[in-house]
């Protein structure tokens, strides 16, 4: 019982660490990167899809950032789905290939996003308090149903708080390496 239960946040707190990673990718560090915008939704053929499926992303040099649309025909769906993002990025399209010059971020810009990065971190920590909480709920629960030993529970209590503490290190760890990219001039 107490097992499942660890077993349960444990995923959970997997989940919201691998939201967190997700999300710190898309931010953009002033450098080009595909995962900017690979899965920018793009309405095309009538239907909504990520831009992976459309067009090949590549990146031929630190600044840029070239889209190759697999049909010509889809090239102003995919252009207007980046001016609509918050990429902040104006395309340029020759007909054949969408480019993505990236400028060099201001100071301003990069503490900005700094700004935004810690917060993402913070929320990232209160997801994994939260799965904690509603875990500690769950071991009482089971230990007032008697499903399990007020010494099961107490250690079951002392292992997700170690299970807690791991992953707002984590958490802790992948906001200061993204701060760290951010800052990187």
């Amino acid at each position: 019982m107490i097992d499942d239960i660890l077993e349960d946040a444990r995923r959970h707190m997997e989940t919201s660490l691998s939201v967190l990673d997700r999300d710190l990718k898309a931010m953009r560090t002033g450098r080009a990167h595909v995962s900017l915008i690979e899965n920018l939704p793009v309405e095309a053929y009538g239907s909504t899809m990520p831009l992976i499926g459309l067009a090949g992303l590549s990146v031929p040099d630190a600044r840029l950032l070239v889209i190759q649309p697999y049909d010509k025909n889809t090239i102003l769906d995919i252009e207007r789905a980046i001016m609509s993002s918050s990429l902040g990025i104006t395309p340029s399209n020759d007909g054949t290939v969408i480019r993505l010059p990236f400028p060099q971020l201001t100071e301003e810009r990069r503490r900005d996003l700094v700004r935004v990065v810690r917060r993402r971190v913070e929320d990232a920590k209160v997801a994994v308090r939260n799965i904690r909480r509603e875990s500690m709920d769950d071991l009482r629960q089971a230990e007032k149903e008697k499903l399990c030993s007020q010494d099961e529970a107490r250690k079951g209590s002392d292992d997700l708080q170690s299970l807690t503490d791991e992953f707002v290190e984590k958490i802790t760890q992948t906001g200061k390496l993204k701060e760290a990219d951010v800052l990187e001039v």
